[in-house]
């Protein structure tokens, strides 16, 4: 009884590993770029960081969590309400690869940072600063 129960905890635990590593596999494939991000805390604070894959979908920013259950997307950022309202090197301590600028964002009444290498920085700037003529992105450059 007790080996049963055991092999069907561990048959379980293997099913939940094997659908997370597909998971991963899916988003990965369909394309996206690295983005860490967390709610805005104080500066302090080094905690809250969640790596991810970000995609641009029309007006939309969408990030997943790469670890997580969920099928759809944990976050999703309006590029017609999004503010850059500050940038920063990381500070020592947080788990970012060498050379990401963490962004401070606003949109609606939430605040996001996004830890995210250069060639992506580029293109999330690109993105937010070309919306269709006679719409307005609330775009601000953090000086």
């Amino acid at each position: 009884m007790i080996a049963e129960l055991a092999a069907i905890v561990v048959l379980a635990v293997l099913l939940v590993l094997l659908f997370l590593l597909l998971r991963r596999i899916r988003l990965l494939r369909k394309g996206g770029v690295d983005v860490a991000l967390r709610e805005k805390r104080a500066a302090d604070d080094l905690g809250g960081w969640r790596s991810g894959l970000g995609r641009y979908r029309g007006d939309e920013f969408r990030w997943y969590r790469i670890s997580g259950l969920r099928s759809g997307p944990n976050v999703v950022l309006d590029r017609t309400r999004l503010e850059i309202v500050d940038r920063r090197a990381p500070v020592a301590g947080e788990m970012h690869p060498p050379g990401s600028t963490v962004l401070s964002c606003r949109e609606g009444g939430r605040e996001w940072e996004l830890a995210i290498n250069a060639d992506a920085l580029t293109g999330f700037s690109s993105w937010l600063e070309s919306t269709p003529p006679g719409r307005s992105t609330g775009y601000r450059q953090a000086s």
